[in-house]
Formats: structure tokens, C-alpha cells, sequence
């Protein structure tokens, strides 16, 4: 990671840690970067956050006051910028989004023209860039670039998510919960053109509202709504829509472990998973992994980022990986997380099979996990620390064969991520507070957030 740039882009407070100035510099950067040898084409997509206008803006004015043209997709999803990056011969794509954090974050995810995260070398062109006093060059004339609605971009997108249904979702009751963010109206297209029966919530931004009580990380009110409408199922999306969890019709919610195992037992059923193994984080349950071994699938653990699930599948030729917090990448259809198809992945486990989504999940059995944020006065100094070590050996040795301890930075927040899993809650909640216990016994422990 860069001072600037984490696993998911550029992500601050508006105008207070990312600034229009900033915007305008990526800006510029970017559009001399690909004008060099031809007329570069960079698409832009936004979500619904107030200063998302704000910073479209400034990338503009940057882009184009250095030569490239500015392709505006407006408010959509990350996914979408990805497949319109690389299906329509763009340079990059620009997503301007901070996810699942409040509507007074926002953030910049940069994208290459393959459709996936952009390449250290570049992020490090564009950091440098940002702290340097160096002014490149204006383009003047003809070679000044110009601003594009491409709207249509994203009716293509929404095109090619219903061409990968392989059944209609007819006599389904399926409910959407859109975190008044990316997907606000093309969820309900996507369901609608399907033939779903389509029950929408938290599809009304204002600007405000993105993530507030709703979406995958609020997902309590889309187990009421699917409860109460006596829906077949229901997906709750994130802000910018990279990211899917589903509920089930009896009210549970399947994170993205309960959809890798679905979808990965479904493909290997029919024979469409070869050798791929699933590619996961260190953060995955157990559960998931005994499940996978009683299957009899493989897999592999990387860095937490799905950054790191996608650079596994695409060095290995895996075609299924993802997060448990819902980053799902089916390898074949796109090589990002994507929210949408995540879901049109699921329905179709549910529609080939006859079966509810309760009874596709039930053969993985989730252990108890317990995660605690801990600020700390120095994130590598405390991990380094012979105490704190010592402690994490320690529980790791008790825990055994039945549990794991997992101690990492945040990659997108100044904090420590303290993670433990075992055979109860009350097990993780001691395990936990032992380790941070050692923390606060080396004068490393700042708070716990």
C-alpha cells in the first residue's frame, strides 16, 4: 500500500483527506499518462454520495485539460466501470465511491483497461505526483479532451448481467436491498427484465443516506423485509455495489463463505469447476474450509483484499474466490467483485437445483468469530511486539486444532483488526481480550473502536 492508495483506492473524508485538488491532480496525471502516444479514453462512474459530483468534476477538469476525453457512466457500480473498461477499450475506468463508509467519506478507485484493480507501478506515478510541484503539460487546441455522457454504457451493462441468467426468475418473490447507493435503479431492472416478482428497500439517496441503517453492512432490515413480504430470498448490496450477501427465506443471512460454498458445490456438481480451487482470505471462516474439505475442493488463502483473491485467480486460473464480507469474483463472467452477478449466481444455484437457499447453505456450519478494532500507537511497531507475540502463541496453542487467531492491519483504516475463532462465542470474546490485554500491558493500546 502507498501513503495515498490502499487495497481499495484513494479513501478519505471528503475535502478534508481526499480533496478536490486531489481529484484534480489524478486527473491530470492519468490523462497525460495515456495521451502520450494517442487520444486516451477514460469512462468514470459514481455513487450516490453528494461530493461524488463534486470530485466527477475535478477529475474531468483534469482529464481533459491534459488531452483525454472524460466518458461519464453517472451514478453505478464499481462493477459496471470495470466490464465497460475493458469491453469498450477504455484506458482505465475512475470509480468515485467509498463503498460502505458514511456519505462524508468518499474515494477513488483507479481501474486498467483489463478491468481490474491498476497496477502498483502506476499508483506509485500517480502518488508521486500528488506530492510533487511538478506541472505537466496543458493540452491546447484540438488536442484539448472533451466530456462524454455515456450513459448507455451502463444500459450495456445491465444487458450483459441478464444474459448470464440461465432461467427465468418467474413465481420468485426476490427483495433487493440497494443501500440507497450504486444499484438504487438498475438492481430493480436487472430482477425485473428476469421476470421476478422485484420488493425494492433502501432505494431512495438523497446523498446523505448511502449505508445509513441499510445494505450489506445493515443487513437486519432486509431480514425483516423478506420475513414480513414472505420472500424467496433477498441480496443486500453495498455502496458501490462490489459487494453482495443474500437471506435466505427463513430470515438467516448468507455471507460470502455461506455463497462460496454454494456456488462452488453447484459448480463442481456440474462439472464446471474443474480443477479451480476457491480462493479466499485469511479471514474466511473455518467453516467454510471443512465444508470445502468434505467436498473435497481445494483452495487457497491470500492477503485480506479481494485485490489479492483477484491476482490469485488470474495467476492460477482459479474461477471462483471472494471475501466474507461479500466480494464475490466469478472468474469467467468479470474480474472484479460484483455485487449483481453475485446474485444472478445465486438464483441460479436456487432455479437449477429446486431448492430453497436455506437447504443449498445448511452443509456449512459457520464457527463463532469475534472481531475487535483496536488503535494502537503504532500498527507495525504493536505486531512486531515480543508481548503481543507471545499472547497470540499463547491463545493460538489453547485454541488448538478447533480455532485460529488472525492479527492484522486494516488496509483501508488506521487500525489493527484483532480476530479470533473457536467452538463459542464466549471462547472468542476471551480470546480476543487476551490478546488486547497484552497490547494494553506493552503501553501499545490506544482504544478499542
Amino acid at each position: 500500500m502507498g501513503k495515498y492508495f490502499g487495497t481499495d483506492g484513494f479513501r478519505g473524508e471528503a475535502n478534508a483527506d481526499l480533496t478536490v485538488d486531489h481529484a484534480f491532480k489524478i486527473g491530470r496525471y492519468l490523462g497525460w499518462y495515456y495521451s502520450r502516444d494517442h487520444k486516451a479514453k477514460v469512462v468514470i462512474g459514481k455513487d450516490t454520495r453528494r461530493s461524488s459530483y463534486m470530485f466527477e468534476s475535478a477529475l474531468c477538469a483534469g482529464l481533459t485539460a491534459s488531452g483525454a476525453d472524460a466518458y461519464l457512466l453517472h451514478v453505478t457500480s464499481t462493477p459496471s466501470v470495470s466490464y465497460i473498461a475493458r469491453a469498450d477499450d477504455f484506458d482505465c475506468g475512475i470509480m468515485i465511491s467509498a463503498s460502505h463508509n458514511p456519505y462524508y467519506d468518499n474515494g477513488i478507485k483507479l481501474i486498467n483497461g483489463d478491468g481490474e484493480k491498476m497496477e502498483e507501478s502506476l499508483l506509485d506515478g500517480v502518488e508521486e505526483y500528488l506530492d510533487s510541484q511538478e506541472n505537466l503539460p496543458y493540452a491546447q487546441g484540438e488536442a484539448i479532451g472533451r466530456t462524454v455522457d455515456y450513459a448507455a454504457g451502463r444500459n450495456r451493462y445491465i444487458g450483459y448481467l441478464i444474459s448470464l441468467a440461465t432461467r427465468s426468475y418467474k413465481n420468485f418473490k426476490i427483495g433487493l436491498d440497494c443501500a440507497n447507493g450504486s444499484t438504487w435503479q438498475m438492481a430493480k431492472s436487472v430482477f425485473d427484465a428476469l421476470g421476478a416478482d422485484t420488493y425494492v428497500i433502501s432505494n431512495r439517496p438523497d446523498g446523505l443516506n448511502i449505508n445509513v441503517d441499510c445494505g450489506s453492512t445493515h443487513i437486519g432490515q432486509l431480514q425483516k423485509f423478506v420475513l414480513d413480504n414472505g420472500l424467496d430470498v433477498g441480496f443486500a448490496f453495498d455502496g458501490d455495489a462490489d459487494r453482495c450477501l443474500a437471506v435466505d427465506e427463513k430470515g438467516n443471512v448468507v455471507n460470502g463463505d455461506h455463497i462460496m460454498y454454494v456456488c462452488a458445490k453447484y459448480m463442481q456438481e456440474k462439472g464446471m469447476l474443474g480443477s479451480s480451487k476457491v480462493v479466499t482470505t485469511i479471514m474466511s471462516n473455518m467453516g467454510l474450509y471443512k465444508a470445502l474439505d468434505s467436498l473435497g475442493i481445494g483452495y487457497e488463502k491470500t492477503a485480506v483484499g479481494d485485490k489479492y483473491v483477484a491476482e490469485n485467480m488470474r495467476q492460477n486460473g482459479h474461477i471462483i474466490g471472494g471475501e466474507q464480507s461479500g466480494h464475490i469474483i466469478f472468474g469467467l463472467h468479470a474480474n472484479t467483485g460484483d455485487g449483481l452477478l453475485t446474485a444472478i449466481k445465486v438464483m441460479e444455484c436456487i432455479t437449477e437445483t429446486k431448492e430453497p437457499l436455506s437447504v443449498l447453505a445448511s452443509g456449512m456450519t459457520m464457527y463463532p468469530q469475534k472481531l475487535k478494532n483496536v488503535v494502537v500507537t503504532d500498527k507495525d511497531e504493536t505486531l512486531n511486539c515480543e508481548e503481543v507475540k507471545a499472547a497470540v502463541k499463547k491463545v493460538e496453542a489453547d485454541l488448538g486444532d478447533d480455532g485460529r487467531v488472525v492479527l492484522r492491519k486494516s488496509g483501508t483504516e488506521p487500525l489493527l483488526r484483532v480476530m479470533v475463532e473457536a467452538t463459542s462465542d464466549e471462547l472468542c470474546e476471551e480470546k480476543v481480550d487476551e490478546i488486547i490485554a497484552a497490547m494494553a500491558a506493552a503501553g501499545k493500546l490506544i482504544k478499542v473502536k
